[in-house]
């Protein structure tokens, strides 16, 4: 008797389903900004591209590293327009409409990236240049023997 219940019970682990997958809980809708800031860093080597609100807080990034560049190529005009491109598609989703440009750096990018945001549909409403400049700080480097 006692066999017979052990085995019944055997069986019915056995038929029992599998316990089912937490439900995976909803992305917290964003909310719309339609105007906002784009921060470029234009570097010899590199370009990045930062759309945030106006509090600051980052609505999407992308950089020529993100966007499979590699070496000296991460640093030219093509390689920043393709940055504004993907970072305005992550974008999207906000509903931004307008961007005040912040622009850091002295890269080849700086110009690129500018021009690619006229070109995926974003007003330009302001442009400022915020490359820190020393007033005779640090000495600097030596230069290069080529």
């Amino acid at each position: 008797m006692a066999e017979e219940k052990k085995q019944q019970a055997g069986a019915e682990e056995a038929v029992k389903p599998a316990t089912k997958a937490k439900p995976k809980k909803n992305k917290k809708a964003r909310t719309q900004v339609p105007v906002g800031n784009a921060h470029i860093q234009a570097t010899y080597n590199n370009t990045i591209v930062t759309l945030t609100d106006l509090n600051g807080n980052v609505l999407s990034w992308s950089s020529a590293g993100v966007n499979g560049f590699k070496g000296p190529k991460k640093a030219t005009p093509y390689a920043a327009s393709l940055i504004v491109k993907d970072a305005c598609e992550k974008a999207a989703d906000t509903g931004l409409k307008e961007v005040n440009v912040f622009i850091s750096g002295v890269g080849q990018g700086r110009e690129g990236a500018l021009r690619a945001f006229n070109a995926n549909g974003l007003t330009i409403a302001m442009i400022k240049d915020v490359t820190p400049i020393p007033h005779n700080g640090c000495r600097p480097p030596r230069p290069r023997r080529v």
